[in-house]
């Protein structure tokens, strides 16, 4: 699956949550994987609601917070991550949006990410917003997450600093990480909170697919504006375009940490689907069959993916149609 957000009024962590539980995950699911960070029961709650945004309907979801001064460093956010009992994936990309942050922060306040305290996020709101959306993205099994572009005004917001200017000087640095396009704002103030902008630079790609659309979720901000101040996720599957390429490749001498990145790469360069299959290859040996399903617009890209990134010496390339069993095969062989 597939999910493109679309962003009239900007994002914010809370509404991200919004859209996924309003496109079809439940909030006792959220509450389940916020009980298993093993905080103390009192210290967070999550209140969800249907409100009307202008003429239009959303889902608000308010995170309440017992500790309104505890600030805490990267080291301890990624503590308490570790100690979670959630999936390895889920981990994994919560520490990463953090580490954003830390590095986006301290590079705006002249300093190290290890000496940065996220009070300005919030740091245990943030991590149930951070947490909570890539458990959602997860369990709504979205593979492959895109945005529109990100809207920015100008103004002012008050901080642990002092008075800052908008858009926050940590959203930038963020998005101009990842080279993130950005449109004018409905107003002024802020549309694309710090928090967002990490979940945006690390999880996004900033384009629109061509999709078969089966549902959309509404999320809504927190301000009442003139305007419907929501974000959408439309949510669905690849449009199937013309002929499509099966591409597979035998693979028994490589380090298994590196299929995950590979994979990766390989959606990032349009893949379709990447999986793999064990197999026993000569003189017993284990290995396994990577595959990739693509457009075919896209082999020569993915076929010079996988001869560099991976230790293959070379790969079949099937043409599959859909709706039939035809398949016509070609190898492909490292020069």
């Amino acid at each position: 699956m597939i999910a493109f957000l679309d962003l009239p009024s900007g994002l914010s962590g809370d509404m991200l949550l919004g859209c996924l539980i309003d496109v079809g995950w439940s909030v006792d699911s959220l509450r389940s994987v916020l009980d298993r960070l093993n905080m103390p029961p009192d210290a967070w709650s999550v209140e969800v609601r249907d409100v009307m945004k202008g003429p239009l309907r959303a889902a608000k979801v308010s995170v309440h917070v017992a500790e309104d001064h505890h600030h805490r460093g990267l080291s301890q956010v990624c503590q308490i991550i570790d100690n979670a009992e959630l999936s390895t994936p889920i981990k994994d990309q919560a520490r990463a949006i953090f580490q954003r942050l830390a590095h986006a922060e301290a590079k705006v306040h002249g300093t190290t990410p290890d000496k940065i305290h996220f009070h300005e996020v919030g740091a245990l709101d943030a991590i149930v917003d951070i947490v909570g959306a890539v458990s959602g993205l997860e369990a709504l099994h979205i593979e492959t997450l895109y945005a529109s572009a990100a809207p920015l005004s100008n103004g002012w917001v008050d901080s642990e600093h002092g008075r800052l200017p908008l858009p926050a000087p940590a959203t930038l640095e963020l998005l101009v990480a990842v080279g993130a396009p950005i449109q004018p704002g409905p107003g002024p103030g802020e549309w694309v909170t710090p928090t967002a902008a990490a979940l945006l630079a690390e999880l996004a790609q900033f384009e629109q697919p061509a999709m078969q659309l089966q549902r959309v979720g509404m999320g809504a901000g927190q301000r009442d504006c003139d305007w419907p101040n929501i974000a959408r996720i439309w949510y669905g599957e690849y449009l199937a375009q013309g002929p499509m390429i099966q591409l597979d490749t035998n693979i028994d001498d490589m380090n298994p940490q590196l299929y995950s990145a590979v994979s990766d790469r390989l959606f990032a360069a349009g893949a379709r689907d990447v999986w793999l299959t064990p197999v026993q290859m000569k003189k017993g040996r284990p290995g396994v069959v990577l595959s990739v399903l693509a457009p075919t617009s896209c082999q020569s890209l993915l076929c010079d993916l996988i001869l560099r990134e991976t230790t293959t010496l070379g790969l079949r390339i099937h043409s599959v149609q859909r709706h039939e069993a035809r398949r016509e095969i070609q190898e492909v062989q490292t020069p």
